[in-house]
């Protein structure tokens, strides 16, 4: 027999037809050839196994003791192979794999709550690691399998990055439930401005952010006397506090002890993505996960 590399996955085919049908012209019609391509190809078969492998009879033909012994090899290389070719089947009820989202703490709470909530029921045995967003890292973690999705702004996404906006988000003031100022209606400019504020600093130390531009051109300013690295831990401290902070509206959404209105002044706010590498893109399961990502933070617009 020839290198088995350098064999045609068609005669193969045409082997298995063969020993099916047992007629040249049946094996033809079930691989849609003419009978003269049919006979072609056994030709070649023989030349390439050293054997004749069928011989005539009286309806049709029969195989050698050779073909007979290749039947059930070809039939389990051809099944093999026509189960490359099938897209793997994702159960989310059953599977077990790790999703690893990397976020900022307010994305974990606007995006990832809502998704391990809607996750959960469906695909109870995947795990899902929630990573810091590290923003320098983001293409190589995506490439090294490191993390699957990175939820970002559409000013911090690769370009060679698959991308899908979440959510566009905006600011709200937020105090606490009986501060003075806590009125239920829209503070003025010179109220807020008068107010004893905080800000979120992702470099640690700023004490300037967007809602200071949006005042400067007003040209008014405000006193903020605290500075913290993470959004989460400000809710707490407005609650004990007297403090007023201007946060992104899903961060507060629903939480106990705080009054929420909109700012004074207008201030730019920001569209939140996920991105993905073309590594995972059209593998089932993360396809499963990125399409629930979606529909959890859709549920909230």
């Amino acid at each position: 027999m020839k290198d088995i590399r350098s064999m045609d996955l068609n005669l193969l085919k045409a082997l298995d037809a063969l020993l099916d049908e047992r007629n040249v012209t049946r094996a033809a019609a079930r691989l849609g050839l003419t009978q003269p391509a049919m006979s072609g190809m056994l030709t070649r078969l023989r030349e390439s196994f050293g054997d004749p492998l069928f011989a005539r009879a009286q309806r049709g033909i029969v195989p050698t003791q050779r073909a007979l012994d290749l039947s059930m090899p070809i039939k389990q290389v051809l099944g093999e192979i026509d189960a490359l070719l099938q897209p793997p089947l994702f159960d989310p009820n059953t599977a077990c794999l790790t999703f690893t989202i990397a976020a900022t703490d307010y994305a974990l709470r606007a995006i990832a709550v809502p998704f391990l909530s809607a996750l959960k029921p469906q695909a109870p045995h995947i795990r899902v690691s929630l990573v810091p967003l590290e923003n320098g890292q983001v293409q190589t973690q995506l490439e090294r399998g490191q993390i699957d999705v990175a939820l970002l702004t559409p000013e911090i996404t690769p370009p060679d990055l698959h991308a899908r906006e979440l959510f566009k988000e905006h600011y709200v003031c937020v105090l606490r439930k009986g501060h003075p100022a806590a009125t239920g209606r829209k503070l003025t400019v010179k109220q807020f401005c008068a107010l004893d504020h905080a800000l979120v600093s992702y470099e640690g130390g700023g004490f300037q952010g967007v809602t200071d531009e949006a005042l400067e051109r007003l040209g008014k300013r405000r006193d903020v006397t605290l500075s913290v690295k993470c959004f989460l831990i400000l809710p707490d401290i407005l609650r004990a506090s007297d403090m007023v902070a201007v946060l992104p509206s899903r961060l507060v959404a629903g939480m106990e002890g705080l009054a929420v209105s909109e700012p004074p002044v207008d201030i730019q706010g920001f569209t939140k993505t996920a991105a993905w590498h073309e590594r995972t893109h059209y593998d089932p399961a993360q396809r499963w996960l990125r399409e629930l990502l979606f529909a959890s933070c859709a549920d909230r617009k």
